[in-house]
């Protein structure tokens, strides 16, 4: 039986290119077919598939084209940015399904760059205080992290990170993990290659991923458990 997923194609590319420079409510709206056949249902199938291939392995994360795509339009109420829509596409898995549970699988689909990425992305400071202190009381458990991740080439991403050690945490200046108390997020990603994006195989290379990244989120759940 053929998978609903078939790919990604240059459509989708050419989608977002030609957004970035018609932001206008009145392009957007003359192109909303565009948008529905070449990205978001692609997407959805995409999503729906992962989802069956995930059960299938055992990994205990979920989601769907309904629950797990992100909207378009940007919330520009906070921000310089007043453009109305976002250039890419994006889409999660939680062991519920919910956007917001914490513990995701992404994928992120745009013409400048596709990646994947798992972890805790910007957990509430209750979330981020428990995960700390993973770190901090469970050493030996969080470098054993750290070499299984780099087993695979990846590693946490350093990109939000406090310029000193938070207020409670005195105690890890001398740490070799002084560096993932600061972080404000515990994640880790990898991007997608072009050739695969167009294939039915996207399915497989993404819970691919999944498996290999799983041990973060079971470390961050343990964590908030």
């Amino acid at each position: 039986m053929s998978r609903g997923f078939q790919g990604f194609q240059p459509a989708a590319a050419q989608f977002f290119a030609e957004l970035a420079v018609n932001q206008e409510r009145g392009w957007f709206n003359d192109n909303k077919a565009r948008y529905a056949r070449d990205v978001k249902a692609p997407m959805g199938a995409l999503m729906d598939d992962l989802a069956a291939e995930l059960a299938r392995r055992g990994i205990p994360i979920t989601g769907d084209a309904k629950r797990g795509l992100f909207r378009i339009h940007r919330d520009v109420r906070f921000s310089h940015d007043k453009a109305p829509y976002k250039t890419h596409a994006g889409a999660v898995l939680t062991r519920d399904g919910r956007k917001g549970t914490p513990g995701l699988l992404y994928f992120h689909l745009a013409p400048t760059g596709c990646f994947m990425a798992a972890g805790f992305y910007h957990p509430d400071p209750s979330e981020l205080s428990r995960m700390r202190d993973s770190v901090a009381y469970g050493p030996k458990e969080f470098a054993e992290l750290e070499t299984h991740l780099a087993g695979h080439g990846l590693a946490l991403s350093r990109e939000e990170t406090l310029s000193r050690l938070p207020r409670g945490y005195d105690m890890m200046a001398d740490s070799p993990h002084a560096w993932a108390i600061k972080l404000k997020n515990y994640v880790t990603s990898r991007p997608v290659p072009d050739e695969a994006l167009a294939t039915p195989a996207l399915v497989g290379h993404i819970a691919d991923f999944a498996a290999v990244t799983l041990p973060l989120l079971e470390w961050g759940w343990d964590a908030l458990s």
